[in-house]
């Protein structure tokens, strides 16, 4: 497996099997130009990383949103160049929370595929915290939140005790809501009310919903946008302090 400064190891079958799609489907993304190129090493054979699964992840959730591929492409190129794994990732967070919940059953070997690593007990027990899979009723078989998953198993390595992962998921959750909640009411007020009440015309009540659809990605973006940019100001003067 990739890190962050390590070169990308994973062969494109290996990559399709993380993501959980097909080899074809790689290759068809990569056409389209909403995956990078492969690193090619010896023998022309070309290796991804830890940048090219995130985007793959970030491109599924855009899809279980309905979005269509043509769609997803205008979001990406909307994306800052040069965006980490950790970036995709804070993105992918943000556009799942818009997505329909979709638990998918899983045996332990699903599991562990799905992970690219052999899981022990104690790993299990931390995802299961962070909410990205719940044990089900019969052995070795569970239910996953193929989202979380990946930043799950992600967090699996990071030396930060499961207590703080666990106090910051309830931060970014308690804010998040807050947002969403003053977002929704000044969409509501400002742009849904004055609408409504210029009458009850079908085509207008689906002229909004359709609004409101396009409108997801584009928060979504803002809140990524801004949420790095105050992450940075504030780790910048945390630290400076020190």
């Amino acid at each position: 497996m990739a890190t962050g400064s390590e070169e990308p190891t994973l062969t494109v079958d290996e990559l399709a099997a993380r993501a959980g799609v097909t080899v074809r489907t790689v290759r068809f993304y990569s056409t389209r130009g909403l995956l990078p190129p492969p690193v090619i090493g010896p023998r022309r054979v070309g290796h991804y990383g830890r940048d090219h699964l995130s985007r793959l992840a970030l491109i599924e959730e855009l899809q279980r949103l309905g979005m269509t591929l043509a769609a997803i492409e205008r979001y990406l190129e909307r994306l800052p160049p040069g965006l980490s794994a950790q970036d995709l990732a804070i993105h992918r967070a943000l556009v799942a929370s818009w997505a329909p919940d979709s638990a998918e059953d899983a045996t332990r070997a699903e599991l562990e595929r799905r992970a690219g690593r052999a899981l022990s007990e104690e790993d299990i027990d931390r995802l299961a915290a962070m909410g990205a899979l719940a044990r089900a009723d019969g052995p070795d078989s569970y239910r996953l939140d193929p989202g979380l998953l990946r930043l799950g198993v992600e967090l699996l390595d990071v030396p930060i005790p499961q207590e703080t992962i666990l106090a910051a998921r309830t931060v970014l959750l308690e804010h998040t809501r807050e947002a969403a909640y003053e977002l929704t009411r000044l969409f509501r007020d400002e742009v849904w009310t004055p609408y409504r009440d210029q009458g009850s015309d079908p085509g207008h009540v689906a002229a909004m919903k359709s609004l409101s659809a396009h409108m997801q990605p584009l928060v979504m973006q803002a809140l990524v946008t801004a949420f790095q940019r105050s992450l940075k100001e504030e780790l910048r003067a945390a630290f400076e302090a020190e």
